[in-house]
């Protein structure tokens, strides 16, 4: 406790000195997947290798964009890169940053007028304001020209052209308008047009406050089901040094026939707080407290992390498990290189029972449980436009916090040899891992290739040779494309394949998990899976898509199969076969106000002992009302 104490200590002298704000950006928002598109046709870079990402870097990004749109504008409707749809759904989103201006405005104020950020710089200029010298902010807005404007400012609707060479015709540019920053509003839309239930920005404090209830009835092989959410999310910035978020959600789900514990599907799991039959109770908790100042960030809080690309999971990590506190660290050292770090605090469920001890009432005992850590850190190259090259290692350790995992620039391998001293091999060692990744966007047009390489544990010495070699991987080969043939449409495919015994150990607080959830791919070792979607985008905020995957997985074994040699085939074992598709729809009505259809279609053929298959079928159909994702 005292060396954590003195880590969170340090962080905080950290930010002191800095002298920016930030603030993630939670990774449900689909300001990602608009941002990955644009990425994807060449009309920006995006570095979201790992995320979440801070506000401040996507408000930019959008900008960007922007700029971008009176660029190829000048270029002529043929190489028109950014759809009409495009153009509104970039006005939606900017919506959505009103702190970031204020932001961004205040900075430029402080800087002489300009902001240096990755890639873009915004000028603006921050006036004077009357005798009680309230601070006026340039608001940033898409719009069309000047000669387009109303007369009453601010966002306008842009008027749709039946003829797309009129895109020649039209100017979208950034018209800044004046506005009073300072004061609040409740359930009234703010100087950017969007609904806010709490909103209040002066130059030292800045916080939007949104209230978070959905509810999702469908049915589950005919028998009902229901879950009805509620919560908070808060964020903001303090002075120009501190960003804070916080998002809470109670949940409540009643279901007959639905998989409790989530043992075979994506989605996150949970620690269940109350159960009773056909009916149990869970929470979510993510917070963060942060800083960064002109090439780092360094963050504090329990938030959900993710590394490398993957629509139908993610190798390294994922949101598979429940977030988990940590500390990371993000730096940009220059154009092309970038580093980042993260120890996290995770959860063993496994029992000390030497710190174990009675209580005043008699048969309950305090249970204590071991300790277990995560150390990851990671560098992302850019050798060349739209390509980058991530090389990370991570640790598992448990039992006492070690400060040499705490050291960002520490080869974890080596200093797991170092602490084991030699001694009782991997009885007294830690659990490490190595990962590659590899994107290309937009070197094939519209394109983006991706891969990762994920190694658990390898001989190096017998890599070649059969009857010895143990070798625990996995890799992912993934490749998306948009609107190609056809606008606004967006093709994903996806295959993965992880070998025997990745993310398994034979000591149970050194596995490769979290509350006993996977911190990698949720389908887990001894498996591969193709992957397909499509994704259509009918207007601004509504889209459909619908998706296809088939899986095989093998046999879970023996703890002791793991290290045996030659290790066992790839699906040994019973063998079972999952074909699996569905179809979800989707509307945000305004901001964060959702109406979903969703359909899942599960076959599962399960090898017997025998060597027959029984097949089983699942059916689902839910709609879901929800406000706040």
């Amino acid at each position: 406790m005292k060396t954590s104490f003195s880590t969170f200590i340090f962080i905080l002298i950290l930010s002191f000195s800095t002298n920016a704000q930030s603030t993630p950006e939670p990774l449900y928002h689909d300001v990602y997947p608009f941002l990955e598109r644009m990425a994807q046709k060449g009309v920006i870079q995006f570095n979201d290798e790992i995320r979440p990402l801070p506000r401040k870097y996507i408000f930019e990004k959008l900008i960007e964009v922007e700029e971008k749109v009176r660029e190829f504008r000048s270029l002529g409707f043929r190489k028109f890169r950014i759809t009409e749809m495009e153009i509104e759904e970039l006005e939606f989103f900017l919506r959505d940053y009103n702190l970031e201006i204020n932001l961004v405005n205040s900075e430029q104020s402080a800087s002489g007028g300009t902001v240096n950020s990755d890639q873009l710089s915004v000028n603006s200029k921050q006036q004077a304001a009357s005798d009680n010298q309230q601070s006026v902010q340039t608001i940033y807005s898409i719009t069309q020209s000047p000669n387009h404007t109303s007369a009453s400012g601010g966002i306008h609707p842009r008027q749709a052209e039946s003829d797309p060479r009129q895109y020649n015709q039209t100017d979208y540019s950034i018209i800044p308008i004046s506005h009073d920053s300072s004061g609040s509003l409740f359930w009234l839309k703010d100087v950017l047009g969007r609904y806010r239930f709490f909103s209040y920005s002066s130059d030292l404090f800045k916080v939007n406050v949104d209230p978070i209830f959905g509810y999702d009835v469908g049915k589950q092989n005919g028998e009902s089901y229901s879950h009805f959410w509620n919560g908070a999310r808060m964020y903001g910035y303090i002075s120009n040094w501190l960003g804070f978020s916080f998002d809470f959600r109670d949940n409540s789900v009643d279901s007959k026939n639905g998989d409790i514990n989530l043992n075979f599907t994506p989605e996150t799991g949970y620690v269940i707080s109350r159960r009773k039959p056909n009916h149990f109770e869970y929470e979510r908790t993510n917070t963060e407290i942060s800083a960064s100042w002109s090439w780092g960030r360094v963050a504090i809080g329990k938030t959900p992390i993710v590394w490398g690309y993957g629509e139908s999971g993610n190798l390294v990590h994922s949101t598979k498990a429940p977030s988990y506190p940590l500390v990371r660290l993000d730096l940009t050292l220059a154009p092309w290189l970038r580093f980042n770090y993260f120890h996290g605090w995770l959860s063993s469920d496994v029992m000390d029972s030497a710190a174990s001890y009675p209580t005043y009432r008699e048969g309950q005992n305090r249970i204590v449980l071991r300790n277990k850590y995560i150390a990851s850190h990671s560098i992302i190259l850019n050798p060349v436009t739209g390509v980058s090259v991530s090389l990370g290692e991570s640790v598992i350790y448990s039992d006492k916090l070690e400060p040499l995992f705490l050291f960002p620039l520490m080869f974890f391998r080596a200093a797991d040899h170092y602490l084991s001293n030699g001694l009782g091999g991997n009885n007294s060692g830690a659990n490490s891992q190595f990962f590659l990744g590899l994107s290309s966007r937009n070197n094939i047009p519209n394109t983006h290739l991706y891969g990762t390489f994920f190694i658990d544990e390898v001989t190096i010495g017998d890599i070649f040779n059969p009857k010895k070699q143990r070798t625990q991987y996995a890799f992912q080969l993934g490749a998306s494309v948009t609107d190609l043939p056809i606008d606004n449409l967006t093709f994903t495919t996806e295959f993965t394949k992880i070998y025997p015994f990745v993310y398994r150990h034979y000591i149970p607080t050194q596995t490769y998990e979290n509350h006993g959830f996977l911190l990698g791919d949720w389908m887990g070792h001894n498996s591969d899976r193709i992957y397909g979607a499509l994704n259509y985008r009918f207007i601004r905020g509504l889209q459909a898509t619908i998706w296809g995957e088939y899986i095989r997985k093998g046999g879970d074994g023996v703890v002791d199969d793991q290290y045996i040699v030659p290790q066992p085939p790839f699906l040994f074992g019973l063998r079972k076969y999952y074909t699996r598709w569905g179809v979800t729809a989707k509307y945000e009505i305004i901001h964060d106000l959702f109406v979903r259809l969703r359909y899942n279609n599960f076959l599962t053929s399960e090898e017997q002992t025998d060597g027959s298959f029984t097949d089983s079928k699942v059916d689902e159909f839910y709609f879901a009302v929800y406000y706040g994702m």
